[in-house]
C-alpha cells in the first residue's frame, strides 16, 4: 500500500519509515496520513525493523528523512550518511540514534511527538481529578458491595468539585495542558516547577506556583507531571505523602520513579489518602503487590497516552513535520539531539 503512494514530480527528499511491528505503521498514520506523507517525500514502500540486512542498510543509506517511532533500531551514524533530519513518532527522538550527537554535529535536526501525546495524558487527567474530587471511584466501589445505596452522610461529605484545590507537580507540557483544562472549572491550580518562580504562573491565567511542600500540603488532588530524573526520582516520599490533607488523592501519569513506592504503599494502607495510578515502579506492580487489592487506589495499564484513535494524532503530527521539513522550513517541535 505504501509503494502505491510514490508520486512523481519534483524531486522530494528520500524517507524510510523505522517501526517494529510494522503494523504500527497503519495504526499511527492510517490511509489519509500515508497519501499526505507519500505526497510530501519519497517514501521508500519498506519498514525497517533491523539493522543487519543488507537491504535495511540500503535503503537507510538513502535516507534524507528519517520517520521513525517505538520498536525503531538505534541507528549507528554510518548507516545514514544523508540523513538529515529525523520526525519521531514519540516523546524522545534520540532513543532511536545510536550517536544523536555525532548526527547532530553533522546538522541533523530532529522534531518529536511529545505535544500530540500530551493531549490524551491531560484529558485522562482531567478526568480523574474531576471524579476523584466527587469520590466517585470510592462511590461506585461501596455502591456495588451494598447493592443499595451507600451512607451518602459519611460517603460523600465533602465531596464535589467547587472550591478545590489541584496541584500540579511539574510544568511539563502535559502539566501545563492540564492547567488550562482545569481553567473553565470552580478549582484552584497550584504549580510546582523548580523553573518557576512564586507567584503567577506566566501563560497560565489563574494557577500559582509555590514550593512543592505548600502545593501538597493543600491539594485536595496532587497530580505529578514532572520528568524522571536523578534529581525527581522518589521526589514524592514519605514526608510529600505525609503532607497531603486526609482523604486527598495522588493522581500518577508521569514515571512510577517520581514516587517513594514503599512510602506510598504505607500511605496507603493506613486508608487516609486516595491515589490514581496509571504508572507504577515497577511496571505492572508484583503479582503480589497491595496496589492491585487496596480498595483505595485506582490502578490503569499505562493508558493516559495515546491508543487506538489518538494514535492518528501523533501521526498528523509527524506528517506535518515531514510536509515542513520537504518544503525547507525548520520544525514545529524540536528536539535537542544533544540532551541539555
Amino acid at each position: 500500500m505504501i509503494a502505491s503512494l510514490r508520486r512523481s514530480g519534483p524531486v522530494r527528499p528520500r524517507a524510510v519509515l523505522a517501526f517494529d511491528p510494522p503494523t504500527l505503521v497503519e495504526r499511527i498514520f492510517g490511509p489519509e496520513g500515508l497519501a499526505r506523507l507519500g505526497a510530501a517525500v519519497d517514501l521508500d514502500p519498506e519498514v525497517v525493523t533491523e539493522v543487519a540486512s543488507p537491504g535495511a542498510r540500503r535503503r537507510l543509506a538513502d535516507a534524507e528523512l528519517l520517520v521513525a517511532g517505538w520498536g525503531a533500531p538505534p541507528l549507528a551514524t554510518e548507516l545514514v550518511p544523508r540523513l538529515r533530519a529525523v520526525a519521531y513518532a514519540g516523546g524522545v527522538a534520540r532513543t532511536c540514534l545510536a550517536d544523536p550527537a555525532r548526527l547532530a554535529a553533522r546538522g541533523v535536526t530532529a522534531s518529536n511527538a511529545r505535544a500530540a501525546n500530551a493531549v490524551p495524558v491531560a484529558e485522562y487527567t482531567l478526568a480523574m481529578i474531576l471524579l476523584a474530587n466527587k469520590k466517585a471511584h470510592s462511590a461506585e466501589r461501596a455502591y456495588r458491595e451494598r447493592r443499595a445505596a451507600p451512607d451518602a452522610e459519611r460517603l460523600l461529605t465533602g465531596a464535589g468539585n467547587y472550591r478545590r484545590t489541584v496541584g500540579i507537580v511539574g510544568a511539563s507540557q502535559v502539566g501545563r495542558r492540564v492547567a488550562e483544562l482545569l481553567r473553565p472549572f470552580d478549582l484552584d491550580v497550584l504549580v510546582h516547577s523548580p523553573e518557576l518562580e512564586p507567584g503567577p504562573v506566566p501563560g497560565l491565567p489563574g494557577a500559582r506556583a509555590a514550593e512543592l511542600d505548600e502545593v501538597a500540603a493543600r491539594s485536595d488532588v496532587l497530580s505529578l507531571h514532572q520528568p524522571l530524573t536523578p534529581e525527581t526520582a522518589g521526589q514524592v516520599d514519605a514526608r510529600v505523602l505525609g503532607l497531603l490533607p486526609d482523604g486527598a488523592t495522588l493522581i500518577n501519569t508521569a514515571r512510577g520513579g517520581v514516587v517513594d513506592g514503599a512510602a506510598l504503599l504505607a500511605e496507603l494502607r493506613t486508608g487516609r489518602i486516595d491515589a490514581v495510578l496509571d504508572v507504577t515502579d515497577p511496571e505492572p506492580p508484583a503479582p503480589d503487590s497491595d496496589l492491585w487489592s487496596l480498595p483505595n487506589v485506582v490502578l490503569t495499564p499505562h493508558l493516559a497516552g495515546s491508543t487506538g484513535t489518538e494514535l492518528r494524532r501523533i501521526g498528523a503530527s509527524v506528517v506535518a513535520e515531514a510536509e515542513r521539513f520537504a518544503r525547507g522550513l525548520e520544525f514545529e517541535h524540536p528536539e535537542e539531539l544533544v540532551a541539555s
